[in-house]
C-alpha cells in the first residue's frame, strides 16, 4: 500500500478539462487541507479515530447538545463545518427577499471579507464559549442588534436557521470522513433551536426532520432569479477566489459551481459545469474525507476563528466590535428598532 503522502502526490497530479484548451489540477487545491491536517495531527499519543464518537454517544444529545456540537465542530469536522456553513449562508441568497436585502446593505458586495469574518467570528464565539457566558451573550446581542435593524420576516429567519441545521448534515454525510451519528444530529438540532430562541425566532421546528422539511419546502417555493441577489453571489464567489493566487480564480469558480446543486445554479442563472467536471470535483472532495479518516484524531480543538480565510483581524478583535451598526434610512435600514435582544438565558 502506498504511503499517504505518496497517494496525495498522485491525487495532486489529477487533471480535468474545463474547456477545450485548458486543464488544471483541481485535486491539488481541494486536497491541500489534508496535507495541513497531517502536519497538525502528527503525534504518538493520538487516541483511536472513533474515540470521540464513543464519547459523544455517552452524552445526552439534548442536555449536552452544546458539548456534543462543540466536539463535532472543533474536533471531528472543523474543515467540513466551515465549508458547509459557508454553503448554508450562500444558499440563502437565492431567496430574493434575503438576497435583495443583503445587496442593499452593501456589506456583502463592498466589504465582503469583513462581512465574512464578522459572521464567522460571531457564530464561532457562541460555539466556543456557549450561550450563557459573557462572550456568548455579547455575540448573540450583536447578531440581534444587526438583524433587528431590518424588516426581516419570521419565515426568512426560520429558513436561515434551517440551513445551519440541514446543510452541514448533508455535506458531512456526502463528503466527511464519516457520517454524522444520530446523537450529533439531535444535538445540532437542539443547539440551533437554542440559538433561535436567543434570537427571538418564533415557531422553531422541533426536530431535524421538521427543519429539513421546512428547508426543502421553502427553497422550492421561494428560490428564484434576482439581479441584486446575483451580485451578492458573484461577490461571494470572488471573495473565495481571492484567498488563492489570482491565476487560479477561474478554476476555483468552476470548482465551486461544480459543488452547487441544480436549484442554486438555476436561481442564480449560472451555467451548469460539464458533467465530467462536476463528477471529478465531487470525487476529489469525497476522497479528501477518506484520507482524513486515515489520520489520527485531532488532539486540540480547531475553532473557526483559527481559519486562515479569516483575514480582517490580524491583531485580534473584541466581540462587541464585530458586525455592522446600521443607520436608519440608509442601505435598506428602515427604522431603528428598540433592542430587545434575547441574548440572556432562555428557558
Amino acid at each position: 500500500m502506498r504511503s499517504l503522502p505518496a497517494y496525495l502526490r498522485i491525487m495532486s497530479n489529477t487533471r480535468t478539462t474545463l474547456s477545450p484548451d485548458e486543464s488544471v489540477p483541481i485535486a491539488h487545491l481541494l486536497l491541500h487541507n489534508v496535507e495541513l491536517e497531517i502536519r497538525w495531527q502528527k503525534g504518538d499519543d493520538a487516541v483511536k479515530r472513533f474515540e470521540r464518537l464513543a464519547q459523544i454517544r455517552r452524552l445526552d444529545p439534548v442536555a449536552d447538545a452544546l458539548e456534543i456540537y462543540r466536539i463535532s465542530v472543533a474536533y471531528e469536522f472543523p474543515w467540513d463545518y466551515t465549508r458547509a456553513l459557508e454553503l448554508a449562508l450562500y444558499r440563502t441568497y437565492a431567496v430574493p427577499s434575503i438576497g435583495r436585502l443583503l445587496a442593499r446593505t452593501a456589506e456583502l458586495t463592498e466589504r465582503t471579507q469583513k462581512r465574512y469574518d464578522d459572521t464567522v467570528l460571531l457564530l464561532d464565539t457562541v460555539v466556543e464559549h456557549g450561550f450563557t457566558t459573557e462572550e456568548g451573550r455579547t455575540a448573540i446581542r450583536r447578531i440581534n442588534q444587526m438583524h433587528r435593524s431590518y424588516d426581516i420576516s419570521d419565515d426568512d429567519m426560520r429558513y436561515v436557521l434551517s440551513t445551519f441545521v440541514v446543510v452541514p448534515r448533508r455535506w458531512i454525510d456526502a463528503y466527511g470522513w464519516r457520517r454524522l451519528s444520530r446523537h450529533e444530529i439531535v444535538a445540532t438540532t437542539e443547539y440551533y433551536r437554542t440559538l433561535g430562541r436567543h434570537m427571538g425566532i418564533p415557531g422553531i421546528p422541533r426536530t431535524y426532520e421538521e427543519f429539513e422539511a421546512l428547508l426543502d419546502a421553502y427553497e422550492e417555493a421561494h428560490f428564484g432569479w434576482d439581479e441584486e441577489a446575483r451580485r451578492v453571489s458573484d461577490a461571494t464567489l470572488d471573495l473565495m477566489a481571492s484567498w488563492y493566487p489570482r491565476p487560479l480564480a477561474p478554476l476555483l469558480r468552476t470548482a465551486t459551481l461544480a459543488l452547487l446543486d441544480e436549484p442554486l445554479l438555476r436561481a442564480f442563472r449560472y451555467p451548469r459545469p460539464a458533467a465530467a467536471t462536476s463528477a471529478l470535483v465531487r470525487r476529489v472532495v469525497r476522497t479528501r474525507g477518506r484520507l482524513v479518516r486515515l489520520l489520527p484524531p485531532r488532539r486540540s480543538p480547531h475553532f473557526a476563528r483559527q481559519n486562515w480565510e479569516v483575514k480582517g483581524y490580524p491583531n485580534g478583535y473584541r466581540v462587541a466590535d464585530l458586525g455592522t451598526r446600521p443607520v436608519p434610512g440608509l442601505r435598506g435600514c428602515p427604522v431603528r428598532h428598540r433592542d430587545t435582544s434575547a441574548a440572556d438565558p432562555v428557558e
